[in-house]
């Protein structure tokens, strides 16, 4: 039950820190800071693609009717959780991830959390700055907005996530 209510707030959270604060800032020229993909890494490991799929569903509507964008954060969402499970393949330490409860840098490390939730952002990143602005002859400004956003985007989560997640206890 503790989970339940620890993944709860955390839905809250981002939905709120994205939605009514993040997507409301303008920072500079492509700027656009998105750290809600950092919910779906920090789900539980056990969680089955089916169950990642449905809560990045309500996760990206939600966040999608109160910034009036029409699906984009949805999609983007749905790819994060959709290649999640093959990130965590890709990257599973040598024991697999039996014991463990999520994908914070406490508990995977710093190099396993910069590598699986950069890719994880990246792709979201460029996904959406694909659809929102659809057109191939717009590829070098799709490219300035990933490539601006990202190290901005990936430091914010790094920080919250540093501030979300409690230290496992030492045994």
């Amino acid at each position: 039950m503790k989970d339940f209510s620890t993944h709860t707030f955390r839905f809250l959270f981002f939905l709120v820190i994205q939605a009514l604060v993040l997507n409301q800032l303008e920072i500079g020229v492509g700027i656009q800071l998105m750290v809600y993909p950092l919910f779906i890494l920090l789900l539980p490991f056990e969680m089955g693609v089916v169950g990642l799929l449905v809560v990045a569903l309500c996760m990206g509507v939600a966040i999608d009717i109160i910034s009036n964008t029409f699906g984009l954060h949805t999609s983007s969402l749905l790819l994060v959780a959709y290649i999640r499970p093959i990130l965590f393949s890709v990257y599973a330490p040598r024991d697999g991830y039996e014991n463990l409860k999520e994908g914070s840098s406490f508990v995977m490390g710093a190099r396993w959390f910069v590598l699986v939730y950069g890719w994880m952002l990246l792709i979201h990143h460029t996904w959406f700055f694909s659809l929102e602005l659809f057109r191939l002859d717009e590829f070098f400004f799709i490219l300035q907005k990933v490539v601006l956003s990202f190290p901005f985007s990936f430091l914010l989560s790094w920080l919250l996530q540093l501030f979300l997640v409690s230290k496992p206890k030492e045994r």
